[in-house]
């Protein structure tokens, strides 16, 4: 490799987040782009059936957040 070109390990903790969001950002931006694979869509089409099918087994976001915040004490 070429001392010459700086690497993203050698990135500020700041710097790699920025790196991070700006990616995230611009794939965000175009998401028919963004491979997935057939075994997601053959999950994401079974989980929205079950929601059909039974209504009651979703949760909220707010409902999720709190499940999270209980488990690991925030």
């Amino acid at each position: 490799m070429n001392p010459a070109i700086a690497s993203v390990f050698d990135l500020t903790p700041s710097e790699k987040l920025q790196l991070v969001e700006d990616l995230w950002d611009d794939l965000a931006a175009n998401p028919e782009d963004v491979p997935i694979h057939d075994w997601q869509v053959q999950e994401l089409e079974r989980r929205k059936l079950n929601l059909l099918n039974n209504p009651a087994s979703g949760v909220t976001w707010e409902q999720v957040k709190q499940r999270i915040r209980n488990r690991h004490g925030r």
